[in-house]
């Protein structure tokens, strides 16, 4: 791995090698050949296909000869293709959980190294290896979303085709998935250490209709020694989903989750847990307005005690497409429900289940239960490949029978029960900008004013700031 002293010269390399990759690619262009496009480099790297450099033309990078390596002179789609990522990102965190629990300042640097292996036997079957490597230099609290060394993250077998007027897919193995927005289902990508699911999945996809299934036992992380990662039956995690595309490209989707975890801890319940879902969405963009609409409820028990706990979340936004920087408006709702009354037989608190850390903020200072959030916003294009957004984001307790809970469904010590509904208020400023194809950086910076209540339970106002660089190859 690399040490914070060496960054510099490192980025440096990285930035003209990936220039020059550019470079090449121009050319290709200024040949006057129709060429298919190449592939993005994706977040999640399994959803990338890069048989299209079966065609030599598209081999205008350095080191394409390993990016399609091919199996069978007969067969294009029999091929092995190698890659990486890897993302660095500074973070200092004025006060975690806002200074609670004798938490203090902390500046550090955490570092993910991915590299995978996809193999296409033919078109129909393949096999996807990755390896991770997480790291955080510096860090006075280390958590098991922060740092995982040397680990397997995804090990799936694949197999896609197309009858009767559709298309199934089938994965067994390691792997990761995500819902929509992620509010409550994603891969993690805001923490250093990403979400796996040791699982069985199939879907069918036929005209406007996609139909998901999948049984599950989500990884748990360890860091005493290198492939301890774990999944088995004390952990599950299964899934039943319908989408549909209505009116034209828009999405309509719902499913039903069954999430079992044995020893769940809540403030009002211990036992084992068996909560069922049903989740209900409608998203979509028309003209110059987007929206994306999203309802989940839940029952089940946690030991003797029963649940009954919901969650809507809301973000629409309207593009002012004349205007120079393309300034979208957005706005931004969120609710879940907490534990109204203590010790009634009933557990009112909202499971987020496997939430994405950038929903809110990379700030960590929100968590998805017994809250109202409301977040107005702006995001301005001024040049191609840079974002700028900017918000405000105002927050209340559901109910103050229950605490104030951080990311991801964390309690704050001596917040149940007292104080007022007002949490806090603050602002967020976030800048991405895409260098090239493989590297990307962002700056987010986070001002949280925190209320009476976290103030009696020993907290402060907190400030955040996240420093990103990440290359993929």
């Amino acid at each position: 791995m690399l040490a914070r002293g060496d960054m510099r010269n490192f980025w440096i390399v990285l930035t003209l090698a990936t220039l020059g990759a550019g470079v090449g690619l121009a050319r290709a262009e200024d040949g006057d050949v129709a060429v298919a496009k190449r592939p993005a480099i994706q977040a999640n790297r399994w959803a990338e296909d890069w048989s299209v450099l079966a065609d030599p033309r598209l081999r205008t990078e350095p080191f394409d000869a390993l990016k399609y390596i091919p199996l069978w002179a007969t067969d294009p789609k029999s091929y092995v293709s190698l890659g990486a990522t890897l993302r660095e990102r500074f973070e200092t965190n004025g006060a975690s959980a806002f200074g609670t629990g004798n938490t203090s300042s902390d500046s550090y640097l955490i570092q993910r190294l991915q590299v995978h292996a996809d193999i296409h036997f033919n078109e129909n079957w393949r096999a996807f290896v990755q390896l991770e490597d997480d790291r955080a230099f510096d860090k006075l609290s280390i958590s098991p979303v922060d740092q995982d060394r040397a680990d397997l993250r995804l090990a799936f077998l694949e197999y896609v085709n197309t009858f009767l007027g559709g298309t199934l897919k089938a994965r067994i193995g390691r792997q990761d998935f995500a819902f929509d927005l992620q509010r409550f289902v994603s891969s993690r990508d805001g923490p250093n250490v990403r979400q796996s699911f040791d699982a069985i999945w199939a879907d069918w996809e036929t005209g406007v209709w996609r139909f998901i299934g999948f049984v599950s036992r989500p990884v748990q992380y360890f860091d005493v020694r290198p492939f301890d990662d774990t999944s088995n039956d004390n952990f599950r995690f299964s899934t039943l989903r319908v989408e549909r595309k209505v009116m034209g490209d828009n999405e309509l989707s719902a499913y039903y989750s069954l999430y079992e975890r044995k020893g769940a801890r809540y403030l009002d319940a211990v036992g084992d847990e068996s909560r069922h879902i049903l989740d209900a969405r409608f998203a979509g963009k028309s003209q110059q307005f987007d929206w994306d609409l999203e309802a989940m409820g839940q029952a089940g028990q946690v030991g003797a005690k029963d649940i009954r706990a919901w969650a809507v979340g809301t973000r629409i936004g309207y593009t002012l497409t004349g205007v120079p920087w393309l300034p979208r408006i957005g706005l931004q709702f969120d609710a879940a429900s907490g534990d109204h009354h203590s010790g009634d037989g009933t557990l009112g608190t909202f499971n987020p289940l496997f939430p994405n850390g950038y929903y809110f903020t990379l700030a960590g200072y929100t968590g998805y239960a017994n809250i109202v959030h409301l977040k107005p916003s702006i995001t301005l294009s001024p040049a191609d490949r840079l974002k700028v957004m900017a918000a405000i984001g105002l927050q209340w307790r559901e109910t103050t029978a229950d605490a104030i809970y951080v990311q991801p469904n964390v309690p704050i010590a001596g917040t149940a029960g007292t104080g007022s509904n007002w949490t806090g208020a603050y602002g967020q400023l976030r800048i991405d900008y895409a260098f090239n194809d493989h590297l990307t950086g962002a700056i987010e910076a986070v001002h949280f004013d925190v209320g009476d209540t976290i103030i009696r339970a020993g907290g402060h106002t907190s400030n955040y700031l996240g420093v990103q660089l990440q290359y993929g190859w």
